[in-house]
């Protein structure tokens, strides 16, 4: 993919094209990550939302670097007009089901549409009209559904049809449409058109406001007009650590994946993969180690702490990590409704954003085509438990937006949805880059392991012996073999620039495509 002016890579084509156009009109890195962000909304139904939130992680051709924290917050109070309309819906993945909570008692406040045009503004160059025009001629003149999407719809079906909205969207005589049919979203085409010519606003505080907060008063939601209006964009300083000589960035608490991603690496460099295989039984062994360890290391000693100002000099400083380097050395099917894309321009900007929807809350803003957010029911994001959250404060995340950094240079611009997997698929991309010498297009496709409470997911095309081996050690472990690859290991959308030449690979895993120009 040798060229000259950029590469984008992200869970759909239309989504990556959307980007790929906005280069081609004069755009930056970050004019592109907000047109295929807005597009993704479109393409991407199932996985995110101008109704969500998520993060972008910038670097600038000045050498700048900021994490945009646009993620979902807890609103102001749990005061509420009787109990929230807040209730489970099961979904069947075929060997097992996995209940979610849904309903108006589940939405946070959203980010995404603060969060893109914060970026924008600062950062972008083309007007938003261009950047948001992809978007809204996808919704306009309707996109097919292709086959990732309608599995996706296949599995979130009881919530996309629970609304009439989106009952019309995705169900035609009774039942789902199938792939290959046509989606118009026309609300939601007329909503980019109004958000695009009138700004934040129009979502946070004018008529979109004010029907989403009456039906949250009136039918069980905790949303109020003061958390719409009081919502803000935060910047922040990336996380930084030094791996093999090379910097990672990645996104600093209150979220949690990007200082796991930075333990568990600074574990890794304690290894020396000159001498070992990838995929072998050595390998595989390191890795769920480092996994598992990461987990003791956060349960000891992160999650109790998540807010405090220090809480990442404590976590990552050498006398907490050398600890768990000595456990290391002694020892040598979730969903997760989330979007990633990755862009480098030729004028030395990097752009990395992961969006989310969480599920989806099944509630529609009338007349918008917006599904909200359903965080406050998302197990994942609330481990003291549902109803249990902080007022006002930002949701801790595993969304980790990550760069690889080379004099100062984005060499490698990652990341991934997946829920829990987010933060192992990234740690395996930039090992496989940087430990095994990798090209992307490898690295990305190559198969993952996750470990995570006693339970050991293996993707098919490691060596049958390798497994067999890592069975008899571990015993205690519940050891699933998947038939094939994934999207349960997340969605590593991926681009680099190397050796003077921009390339990319888009994780099949989630039906990821790079385009270059």
């Amino acid at each position: 993919m040798a060229n000259k002016k950029g590469v984008v890579s992200a869970g759909h084509i239309k989504t990556a094209e959307a980007g790929r156009l906005i280069l081609e009109e004069g755009g930056n890195a970050f004019d592109a990550a907000i047109g295929a962000g807005l597009a993704s909304c479109v393409a991407e139904y199932m996985l995110t939302s101008l109704g969500g939130g998520g993060f972008l992680l910038a670097h600038t051709k000045d050498k700048q670097n900021t994490l945009f924290d646009f993620f979902t917050q807890t609103p102001g109070s749990k005061k509420i007009n009787g109990k929230p309309d807040f209730y489970p819906v099961e979904i069947d993945f075929g060997d097992v089901t996995q209940e979610f909570h849904v309903g108006l008692g589940s939405m946070a406040v959203p980010g995404n549409v603060a969060g893109f045009f914060h970026v924008h503004k600062k950062l972008g160059r083309l007007p938003f009209e261009v950047v948001a025009d992809p978007a809204i001629e996808y919704a306009k003149k309707g996109l097919e559904l292709n086959s990732f999407q309608h599995y996706c719809l296949t599995l979130l079906g009881p919530i996309m049809t629970s609304d009439k909205e989106t009952k019309a969207i995705f169900e035609s005589n009774g039942n789902l449409i199938k792939a290959k049919e046509l989606c118009k979203m026309t609300g939601l085409a007329d909503t980019l058109d109004y958000l695009s010519r009138e700004g934040t606003d129009a979502f946070y505080k004018g008529e979109i406001a004010s029907q989403l907060i009456k039906d949250s008063k009136e039918k069980g939601g905790y949303l109020t007009k003061e958390d719409l209006e009081n919502y803000k964009v935060i910047e922040r300083d990336p996380l930084k650590i030094n791996y093999r000589g090379n910097e990672i960035i990645t996104n600093p608490p209150p979220s949690s994946g990007g200082a796991l991603i930075a333990f568990a690496l600074e574990l890794l460099e304690s290894i020396d993969f000159s001498k070992i295989k990838h995929g072998s039984f050595e390998h595989l062994k390191i890795l769920a180690d480092v996994m598992r360890i990461t987990n003791l290391a956060r349960q000891d000693s992160y999650d109790d702490n998540l807010y405090n100002k220090d809480v990442i000099e404590k976590f990552l400083g050498s006398k907490h990590v050398e600890k768990y380097k000595d456990i290391l050395s002694s020892e040598i099917n979730k969903w997760g409704s989330t979007t990633h894309l990755s862009v480098i321009d030729a004028e030395g900007n990097a752009a990395t954003m992961t969006t989310s929807n969480g599920e989806g809350s099944s509630y529609v803003i009338p007349g918008t085509g917006v599904m909200m957010n359903n965080m406050l029911g998302e197990e994942d994001v609330n481990p003291l438990g549902f109803h249990k959250w902080k007022e006002n404060i930002r949701i801790s995340s595993m969304m980790s937006p990550t760069m690889v950094l080379k004099n100062d240079c984005p060499e490698a611009v990652l990341g991934s949805g997946g829920s829990n997997r987010i933060r192992t698929a990234i740690l395996q991309v930039i090992s496989n880059i940087i430990d095994f010498k990798m090209h992307v297009s490898e690295a990305v496709d190559s198969p993952r392991i996750h470990w995570e409470r006693n339970s050991f997911n293996i993707e098919p095309g490691f060596d049958k012996k390798v497994i067999e081996k890592i069975k008899k050690i571990s015993r205690k472990d519940k050891i699933t073999e998947f038939s094939e690859k994934n999207m349960f290991f997340g969605g590593a959308h991926t681009t680099t620039y190397q050796d003077k030449k921009f390339d990319g690979a888009g994780d099949k895993r989630r039906s990821g495509v790079a385009l270059d120009l």
